[in-house]
């Protein structure tokens, strides 16, 4: 203030002002008016920013919902999958490394056995480094929000795995991400586990005396009937989206309360007539399970409905699957069946999930290999 002072006095002496205006008073003060003028001019032209004025990142590519697939795109990940296993188990050939110097944030809000262990052992293959963040070491949108969040790793990052409670969470992360995000589970969508099982059955389906990788699972999966006996939870979802693509019919059972979301229902019913398959709505197992080659279900209670377990437990009652029900139901003779895991005892007995019916570790195994194709086929390769 005093240099301030100062250089005010020198300058109103040599331009000789009056004397009214070169008083101790007067000099002292100008510094202070000047200030408050300049500050009170910068309120009025101020802008407040909020999030609504961060701008979303475009063109990056992402796997958020089933919906991002054609059925072309998802035939080509199914064969790239079983390409990756064929050269890995059977060949026993390393990868040329794409990923070298590489690292993919593995966001997990929620525990993982499979898709942490296959996406850190995918990345590995592809000569990249896998970073595990789980809910001790970053939460979610609760210390800090998902747009800075988003902003920061994906700053640092070449991909992120991200495994979230609300859609919205991984929405939110892929709009703000400079770096593609694969949705590893959300409530609404399970886009990973669906192409795992898809595999599996190409597997399973290819004719003998060929190779998985050779031949499109449009052929191996037309017209099979899949049939789905529990929660319309978000496993259900991303199969009722993804089976219609390679000609599958879909029933499903679901407890009253307890059924599919409406609007994905409705959305899957649509692409179901364009592709000129089934998809059949029941409350009723048995109806479900009639003319099935495949029966899948999963848990009935979910991470985060634990409190709703003896609801649940109650609301579920008849829809354990067991080899009785299976077969009275009129499924067909060879029957498969498959389980996304962890299993509990009231969800199927023992005598159809350890039995040669079931295909249930093969099914976890390729968990692995279809989020390798869909690692490569981002990060590597740049898009879908």
């Amino acid at each position: 203030m005093l240099k301030s002072a100062i250089r005010l006095t020198s300058a109103t002496s040599r331009t000789q002002l009056p004397a009214c205006f070169s008083s101790p008073a007067f000099v002292s003060a100008a510094p202070y008016a000047l200030s408050r003028s300049f500050h009170a001019s910068a309120k009025q032209t101020q802008k407040t920013y909020s999030t609504a004025d961060v701008p979303a990142v475009s063109g990056v590519p992402h796997l958020l919902t089933d919906n991002d697939l054609s059925p072309k795109q998802l035939t080509d990940i199914i064969q790239s999958a079983c390409q990756f296993k064929h050269q890995a188990k059977v060949l026993g050939k390393p990868s040329e490394a794409p990923l070298a110097g590489k690292t993919m944030a593995l966001m997990f809000s929620k525990r993982s056995t499979r898709t942490r262990v296959a996406t850190e052992t995918a990345v590995a293959y592809l000569g990249g480094h896998a970073m595990f963040l789980g809910s001790q070491d970053i939460q979610l949108g609760v210390n800090e929000s998902l747009l800075d969040t988003s902003k920061v790793v994906s700053s640092m990052v070449d991909g992120i795995m991200a495994r979230v409670g609300a859609h919205s969470e991984i929405e939110t992360l892929a709009k703000y991400s400079t770096v593609p995000i694969i949705n590893a589970l959300s409530d609404l969508y399970h886009p990973t586990q669906i192409l795992a099982d898809l595999m599996t059955l190409h597997e399973l389906y290819t004719p003998k005396g060929s190779e998985p990788h050779t031949v499109s699972p449009a052929t191996t999966l037309k017209n099979l009937k899949l049939a789905w006996v529990g929660d319309g939870n978000n496993i259900l979802h991303s199969l009722m989206i993804q089976l219609p693509k390679v000609g599958m019919h879909i029933t499903m059972a679901t407890p009253k309360g307890y059924e599919p979301n409406a609007d994905i229902l409705k959305h899957a019913q649509q692409i179901a007539q364009k592709a000129g398959t089934q998809l059949g709505v029941y409350h009723d197992p048995k109806e479900a399970l009639d003319g099935a080659d495949i029966i899948v279900t999963d848990t009935w209670i979910s991470m985060g409905q634990e409190e709703e377990k003896k609801q649940r437990i109650k609301a579920f009652e008849g829809y354990q699957l067991t080899r009785e029900l299976i077969e009275k139901s009129g499924a067909k003779p060879d029957w498969k069946f498959l389980h996304c895991l962890p299993r509990k005892q009231e969800e199927v007995t023992d005598d159809v999930f350890y039995s040669p019916r079931s295909h249930v570790f093969q099914e976890a195994e390729n968990r692995k290999w279809t989020i390798l194709a869909c690692i490569n086929q981002l990060l590597v390769k740049k898009g879908f």
